[in-house]
């Protein structure tokens, strides 16, 4: 799968394939209207054509005009999905644990807090333990930085889940420096049990 990302990578890369891509996309369906929409020679825009057509992303329809092969780029995000999917669904190898994550956490994102306590203390466990080394000093700008990227597109602010993160004890905050307890481990184990 990385490879065939690459592959697509490089293709697009050179300008002019970028460009005839774009004026089939766009409707041109004969190597001359992709020259003509691209704004390329006719011999650029057939070189392009070809590398465009031997990479499977440009097809040719039974009626001969040329058209973009969209169901190869469905199939490679499916793959792209899968593949994220597996390597970021939380696994924490409790069966219920994971069930709660997978909830709330999906692709290392948080896409809201639970409004029940003892699930809302495992999330922020969670994200405080894939964000935080034990003992550290985290700035809070460094902190708000780290936050953020779990929330983004999700119902919750950076914010509100520090604020969150400090009420619950999974970050200490003082004279604006925060630092996960080294008690933290002692903390999830006491939290696991509550779950189950």
């Amino acid at each position: 799968m990385e490879s065939d990302q690459m592959t697509l990578i490089r293709l697009f890369a050179d300008e002019s394939r970028a460009r005839a891509f774009a004026a089939v996309a766009l409707g041109a369906g004969s190597p001359a209207d992709v020259a003509r929409a691209a704004g390329l020679p006719a011999k650029d825009a057939a070189l392009a054509l070809l590398r465009l057509r031997e990479q499977g992303v440009v097809t040719a329809g039974d009626d001969g005009a040329l058209r973009v092969a969209y169901d190869l780029f469905r199939e490679r995000a499916r793959e792209g999905a899968a593949g994220r999917q597996a390597t970021a669904t939380p696994s924490s190898g409790d069966e219920r644990t994971d069930m709660i994550l997978r909830t709330f956490v999906r692709d290392g994102r948080l896409l809201r807090l639970p409004t029940q306590w003892t699930r809302k203390k495992l999330v922020l466990r969670h994200i405080a333990e894939r964000s935080f080394e034990p003992g550290v000093e985290y700035p809070e700008r460094a902190v708000d930085e780290k936050l953020r990227a779990w929330c983004e597109d999700g119902e919750t602010d950076h914010v509100t889940l520090r604020r969150c993160l400090v009420d619950l004890h999974q970050l200490r905050r003082s004279d604006g420096v925060y630092r996960r307890p080294e008690a933290a481990a002692e903390a999830a184990e006491a939290a696991e049990a509550e779950i189950a």
